[in-house]
């Protein structure tokens, strides 16, 4: 069992934790079945909420038996997600979203459910957003019970992102369910996903894309983040073969700016494309031209596209959006743009902005903290900072080892230091290990990477 959003009381202190009834199975009530019960305040609400703070906090309701739709209001609850009473769970207002998974994930999971364990996801029946709309509207799942798929044939889901972690090969028929938008992250799973595919989903795939097989209806659209390497010197990866989803018409490639580049060789499988978006590194952009019938074109947070082909290639081209990219390729393209525009006019939206200079993509994306946030990303970059400094003026390799162990040590302070922040501070130091004037110090990745262990206690 696990909470972890702070309590937020809703109402419940108002109507003393009478739990609204008569709303029928579409979350409406019986005298108007589109409109959400919303208890009412009395007029002495206000001098009640005050005396009853501290109950209305420590006494949760259970809704175990309430009608579907019937909790609208923000608060704790008792869930009989796994068992009865199993989880209390803390709904805060404007919030749409929830998260599932073990324990491990601490504050990253309003929920905590062993990996294998059963869910009886009808719990979250009693639940609607003020609206009247079922909720949560969308869900992070990690684990392995796939009965969601069964219940959303009852209960719509608007947004389901599923984190399954077998290590065996299972095949799932979802084609009766009813989500509009599915993710699979693929990264903890060791085994083999087949999946009969939602009609009429579009699907997001992310990690190990060979672990993964659809089958049924092609979706909507599909977008791939595939698992990829920090390093923008490693072999470009090539797209597997995928079956099925080469179908679809629209298509979203996403890949990191600076890490290891997608190849764009092979993308002619995907021969229905109408709709394409490419979203980081890119190689081989001359395949494009393969590609003769798309409508629409989009590039964005590219720092090079050599032999990226003309717009002249694609005659349906209706729709281009180029947007952070290189600045010489930039230039060229709002000049072809421009002289189309004349032949022939675009019918919907059409732009080239913000073109980078090779400067800019250093600062922005090549250094590995980039996912990082607030205070923590400001001291990180002024760790590198420092340790780049002092790196610049080592004159020999006691020096350098100095300035990468008083690097490793700056976070031995932080608090919570996770793992995929590990790597990217671990990162950083194969970085300084590449420098020429490190490498002449004798100083290889070995030896950098041996410090950082020596010194980190994270």
């Amino acid at each position: 069992m696990a909470t972890t959003a702070r309590p937020r009381a809703g109402r419940v202190c108002a109507d003393r934790g009478r739990a609204p009834v008569g709303r029928d199975k579409r979350g409406g009530s019986a005298k108007n079945p589109r409109r959400p019960i919303r208890t009412r305040r009395p007029a002495s609400a206000g001098a009640d909420c005050e005396n009853h703070k501290e109950q209305r906090v420590s006494e949760p309701i259970d809704v175990s038996d309430l009608p579907t739709g019937s909790v609208s209001d923000w608060g704790r609850s008792w869930l009989g997600l796994t068992g009865p009473r199993s989880h209390l769970l803390s709904r805060e207002a404007g919030r749409g979203n929830l998260v599932i998974g073990p324990a491990r994930m601490g504050k990253k999971a309003d929920l905590h459910v062993a990996a294998d364990e059963a869910i009886h996801w009808s719990a979250f029946e009693p639940f609607a957003t003020p609206a009247g709309s079922p909720w949560p509207r969308y869900i992070d799942y990690y684990g392995n019970d796939s009965g969601f798929f069964a219940w959303s044939q009852r209960r719509e889901i608007e947004q389901f992102a599923w984190a399954p972690a077998f290590a065996d090969a299972r095949s799932i028929d979802a084609g009766a369910a009813n989500i509009s938008a599915l993710q699979i992250r693929l990264g903890d799973l060791s085994g083999h996903l087949t999946l009969n595919l939602p009609g009429q989903c579009s699907l997001g795939l992310y990690g190990d894309l060979s672990r993964f097989t659809a089958a049924g209806d092609v979706p909507r659209s599909l977008s791939l983040l595939p698992a990829l390497s920090r390093r923008r010197g490693d072999a470009a990866y090539a797209l597997p073969e995928l079956g099925l989803l080469q179908s679809v018409s629209t298509l979203s490639l996403h890949g990191n700016p600076m890490g290891q580049p997608i190849s764009l060789k092979g993308i002619e499988r995907f021969s229905a494309l109408e709709s394409l978006s490419l979203w980081g590194g890119f190689a081989d952009w001359a395949e494009l031209a393969k590609l003769p019938n798309l409508e629409n074109l989009e590039i964005r947070f590219a720092p090079e596209l050599p032999e990226l082909p003309p717009l002249a290639v694609w005659p349906k081209l209706d729709r281009f959006i180029a947007y952070n990219i290189d600045e010489a390729v930039g230039k060229s393209l709002k000049a072809q743009m421009k002289a189309r525009g004349k032949v022939r006019a675009w019918e919907e939206f059409a732009s080239v902005s913000q073109l980078r200079k090779p400067e800019w993509w250093q600062r922005e994306y090549g250094r590995p903290f980039a996912a990082w946030r607030g205070s923590a990303a400001k001291a990180a970059n002024a760790a590198y900072d420092v340790a780049l400094a002092a790196l610049e003026q080592a004159r020999d390799a006691q020096a350098a080892q100095a300035a990468i162990v008083a690097f490793a040590e700056r976070f031995n302070r932080a608090k919570g230091i996770e793992t995929s922040e590990r790597e990217d501070i671990g990162e950083a130091v194969w970085q300084f290990s590449q420098l020429a004037h490190v490498a002449a110090l004798g100083v290889g990745e070995e030896q950098a990477m041996q410090w950082f262990d020596q010194t980190r206690d994270y």
